[in-house]
Parts: C-alpha cells; structure tokens; sequence
C-alpha cells in the first residue's frame, strides 16, 4: 500500500513540477510531457486543484496558484540567508560597482535567490529566482568545493565555451583547489564574456548554506581586478556568517 502511494505522490510532484515550467498547460500536454496516461493526470491535477496547488483557467488549461510561491517563502524565510545577506550584499556592490548575487546549491544547479545589479551601463545579466550550472559559474563551484569532498555524483558536464571544465577528474582538482583557497573564480566558463569571483557561506558545523560572489564583463573583471576583489568578497561571506551564527570571528576563523 505504502509503494502505491508513494508512486502516487511522485507523480502529482511530477505534474505540479511539469506545470510550474510553463505559465499554462492542458491534460494532454502534461500526459505526453510526463509519459502517463491522460485520465491518471485529470485525476491528479484534480486533487492538486482542491488542495490549492494548482488553478484551473478559464480556458480549461492550469496552472500553479501561489501557494506553491508561499511554501517556498517559508522556507526560505525558516533558513533566513537572504535577510542575513542583504546588507553585505550592499556594501559590496558599493565596493566594487559589480553585480553581486546570493545563490544556494541545488543539484548540479544554483539558484539565485538575491541580486544586486551593478549601476554600470554594462554589467551581468542574471534573473532573481532563475538557474545556472553550478560547476561553470563562480558560486557553484565555492558550494560544489564543500559539498563534494567524498566524489563527485555521476553527472555528464555540458560544454558552454572553450573554458568550461567537462572532466569530472578535473573538475574534483579544480574544486580542491577552491577549498584550499577559500574562494572561486569563473573565467567565461558558462558565458564567455561574464566573468566572476565568489565565497562559501558555511555554518558553524562547516555545511555550506549559500555563496556570496561577484560578477561583470571580462574586459573589466581582469584576472588582476578578480584577485583584488577576493579580500572584499571574503569580508561579505563572514559577515552573513556572523549574522547567521553569532559568531564574531568569521567563518574563515572558524
């Protein structure tokens, strides 16, 4: 009985995922997109709608309703990084004129979940709320460098430009590297011409909750304007770990 249910579940998290990548869809597109039969995700989306999940439109098409968007700020507001940040975040972005983000790991993805953008006319693009491969931009591989120290999962790496590292081997020294060094670097790995530095926010026990970083145009985020950032970009992550745990001497003294 339990594996029926849980087989049930599965799918209506399924259907309800399917249905947050688009801003409207139908039965049929659902069956097909999902492999199920059409009457099985009726019924499922059926009881998504009278939990609240999900609303039907006039047109007869549905889509999530904002209780999906509540849940979410629950939790993210139960892990409280962003009001913790929001502040560093600012003084950062004075300090280098860059756009600054706040990311969390998600898989082989990171979510950008705060941003700052740069007031330069031109600067990195990013969406709020929006993904990135974690192992080609400066954030993931700060989070990736702490939370892949037992190897890395199977995974085949996309290639985006020239730079972007595909070995897994590599990418393992590569992240070693970062470990030791305490911050991250992203040479145009996931587009060519953004470049990026960013640091881990750890808490006390050494989980990784969050990366702080940096991020601009290559022709002004030199590798010797990158270097001379890491010491700003440091302060910010200790500050956010401060305001997370208390604890006065920074993660780095930690």
């Amino acid at each position: 009985m339990a594996g029926v249910v849980d087989s049930t579940l599965v799918k209506g998290l399924s259907v309800l995922q399917a249905a947050a990548d688009s801003s409207e869809c139908g039965v049929s597109e659902l069956a097909e997109r999902l492999e199920l039969h059409r009457s099985e995700v009726h019924r499922l989306l059926g009881t998504l709608v009278r939990e609240g999940y999900m609303g039907r439109r006039p047109n007869g098409r549905y889509a999530p309703t904002l209780k999906v968007w509540e849940l979410g700020v629950k939790v993210h507001q139960r892990i409280d990084l962003r009001p913790s940040a929001i502040s560093a975040m600012r003084r950062l972005a004075d300090a280098t004129r860059e756009t600054v983000h706040l990311s969390v790991l998600d898989g082989w993805e990171v979510l950008y979940v705060e941003k700052i953008d740069s007031p330069e006319p031109v600067r990195a693009y990013s969406e709020l709320g929006g993904r990135a491969p974690a192992y080609a931009v400066a954030t993931g591989k700060a989070m990736l460098a702490h939370t892949a120290l037992d190897g890395l999962p199977p995974f085949a790496p996309l290639r985006f430009t020239p730079t972007t590292i595909q070995d897994l081997g590599s990418l393992e020294e590569h992240f070693k590297t970062v470990r030791n060094q305490g911050y991250a670097i992203n040479l145009g790995e996931w587009r060519a011409d953004v470049a990026g530095l960013a640091v881990p926010i750890l808490c006390k026990d050494g989980v990784v909750v969050g990366a702080i970083g940096i991020s601009g145009p290559r022709q002004r985020l030199t590798d010797k304007a990158l270097r001379a950032a890491v010491p700003l970009v440091k302060m910010a992550a200790n500050e956010v770990y401060n305001r997370l745990t208390g604890a006065p001497g920074g993660q780095n003294a930690a």
